[in-house]
């Protein structure tokens, strides 16, 4: 009975922790094989629960990704501050937006603004083992197609991927950048 637009925001937020911690600083390689496959799980069944809300299957791996998701084995031996969540808990805080709707907009900004040569070959890596993005000698042309694939799927998902469309302009910003320096 949930509303599809929450099925996709609620695997938007899923995402989102795992994207925030696979792209810590550290060589754990366990932890980011486990972060691509949780990615990899929603990938693969939100579009099936947001079309067939019933299905069982769906619900369940999602349910598992969240699981896995929140329960900190995706940050274990990494450390870092995480930037999309804290910048979207001040948008929900002074308007009436669904977080994960908000992460879903906030993470590939984000993830390019972020991309540079040195963390073009995380990049690379999320972009072939979750995305299966070709490898080619670009680098940022992989890294690029890793972040537009994260955009278009979250736009496939119902997701309006701008604040605009959500009535939000830049009015608040000096006032939630603070906010955000202050909390997080």
């Amino acid at each position: 009975t949930l509303p599809t637009i929450q099925t996709a925001a609620g695997t938007a937020d899923i995402m989102s922790h795992v994207i925030e911690n696979y792209f810590q600083k550290a060589d754990a390689f366990l932890q980011d094989k486990i972060c691509e496959g949780i990615l990899k799980t929603c990938i693969k069944y939100c579009p099936i629960a947001l079309q067939s809300p019933t299905d069982y299957e769906a619900r369940a791996n999602l349910m598992w990704a969240s699981s896995m998701a929140l329960n900190g084995i995706c940050g274990r031996g990494k450390n870092g501050a995480w930037s999309c969540h804290p910048i979207e808990h001040e948008l929900s805080a002074f308007y009436d937006i669904t977080h994960g709707i908000g992460l879903a907009i906030i993470t590939p900004h984000w993830m390019r603004y972020v991309l540079s040569e040195k963390t073009v070959d995380k990049f690379v890596s999320y972009a072939i083992n979750v995305w299966n993005v070709e490898p080619t000698d670009d680098k940022f042309e992989v890294a690029e197609k890793g972040i537009k694939a994260t955009e278009e799927f979250f736009k496939s998902c119902g997701i309006p991927m701008n604040l605009g469309k959500l009535g939000i302009d830049d009015s608040l910003i000096e006032k939630m950048a603070r906010a955000v320096i202050k909390h997080a």
